[in-house]
């Protein structure tokens, strides 16, 4: 296993005082929330995650599938914050291979993206809304098309006005608005990319993988897996519209593949996660412009190993507290965790630790940055992991809960 120390200098006075896995450090649990806010205040100009006196007893966990054998849609777990014990699943709601979700600010409704390539006899995806009960029960509202086949990933603006798609098989991107109570419009825009790359197997055409704002939901960023950039619009929240940036892309390695990106609380960094060569490309971003400019690039994979048959990348979350970044590794099976640098914003290694299981393919880290819950496909199951406040390494609790075909993990407060 790699060292628990990040690759460079300015983090390691921070990380050397890490307690050994498994010791109780209750005094530090107990002051280091307050610390980590008034220090993330200092160097970065914003508020940490909520400290854990402020933070629910109890989330919901909403989890994403892909339907048929053994799986029907969206599944409901509750996760204790004082145990890390995590419920067993529970059937929430059926709908066709519901892969990403995403909830509205105020965790009224839940969007699920149907990552299918025909709906009502049209060659496109859809998305499904549901409202979301107080105990996390679901009520289908309305399904809409999503502007393209195979939609596969999909966020709310903050106003809970719109709602984006990314469509793979289509290689388009869509928004679709929201009404007051919910239910999702016709696409008011759907834009289709053109072109290709390096690969001819995965980049013979266009495929977004990716839709994130930035703050202030100014623009829109789209990873596209086949074209090797990431694609920047301006958005208009008054008439739903997306329009290129200028520059209108940043560019990744030929053949890297870009698959996920996350965006720095700071706002002023961009980590671009590369599905073929499992990699993790660093951006600066100008938020008046959207703009991206190329700073660095590190392995998602240990030092000196290369990307083998089966090998790929899948998700890409920053902490809440926006001091560590973590990566899943397909094939390897792994998460990988890194320290983010305070200024220059790169990364440096802190550790692999496994996923629990085979294939992990999205993960969830709660709203306070407690724990990290990895989504293992392949395997079936959902394993809980404790992240270490002072370095981001991740301890397994034991909470291991059975999930068919799981995907995407999203968290509510509740019961």
């Amino acid at each position: 296993m790699a060292s628990k120390k990040p690759h460079f200098d300015r983090l390691r006075p921070a990380l050397t005082a890490r307690r050994p896995k498994g010791s109780s450090g209750h005094m530090q649990q107990t002051l280091l929330p307050a610390v980590l806010s008034v220090l993330t205040f200092l160097f970065l100009g914003m508020p940490a995650a909520p400290c854990a006196s402020a933070a629910p007893d109890t989330w919901q966990v909403f989890v994403g599938t892909y339907t048929g054998r053994d799986s029907k849609g969206i599944y409901r777990l509750t996760l204790d914050m004082k145990t890390g014990k995590l419920s067993s699943a529970e059937f929430a709601a059926e709908t066709p291979s519901p892969s990403f979700l995403a909830l509205d600010p105020r965790g009224r409704y839940l969007y699920a993206v149907n990552e299918v390539t025909r709906f009502k006899d049209q060659p496109t995806g859809s998305v499904s809304a549901f409202a979301i009960a107080e105990d996390g029960s679901l009520t289908f509202l309305n399904d809409e098309a999503s502007g393209g086949g195979a939609p596969c990933h999909v966020v709310v603006d903050a106003s809970g006005r719109h709602v984006f798609a990314a469509n793979y098989v289509g290689g388009s991107v869509s928004v679709l608005p929201v009404d007051k109570e919910g239910r999702l419009k016709p696409a008011s825009a759907v834009i289709q990319h053109k072109g290709s790359s390096v690969n001819p197997r995965r980049q013979e055409g266009p495929h977004a993988h990716g839709v994130y704002l930035d703050r202030g939901d100014r623009h829109l960023l789209v990873t596209d897996l086949g074209l090797d950039q990431v694609l920047v619009y301006r958005f208009d929240s008054n008439a739903g519209a997306l329009s290129p940036a200028e520059p209108p892309h940043g560019s990744l390695t030929p053949g890297a593949g870009p698959r996920h990106l996350a965006l720095h609380p700071d706002g002023r960094h961009a980590y671009v996660l590369n599905e073929l060569d499992c990699t993790i490309t660093i951006f600066s971003y100008n938020r008046r412009r959207g703009e991206l400019a190329r700073l660095d690039s590190v392995s998602t994979l240990r030092d000196g190993e290369t990307v083998q048959p089966g090998y790929s990348t899948a998700e890409i979350m920053i902490h809440p507290g926006g001091r560590f970044l973590y990566s899943s590794n397909r094939g390897h099976d792994t998460i990988a965790v890194f320290a983010v640098e305070e200024r220059g914003g790169r990364l440096g290694l802190v550790e692999h630790e496994s996923s629990g299981g085979r294939t992990p393919r999205s993960f969830g880290i709660d709203p306070t940055g407690t724990y990290l819950l990895a989504a293992n496909q392949d395997s079936g199951n959902l394993v809980v992991f404790r992240i270490d406040s002072e370095t981001g390494a991740l301890t397994p609790t034991g909470q291991t809960v059975a999930v068919p075909r799981p995907v995407c993990v999203v968290f509510r407060e509740g019961k």
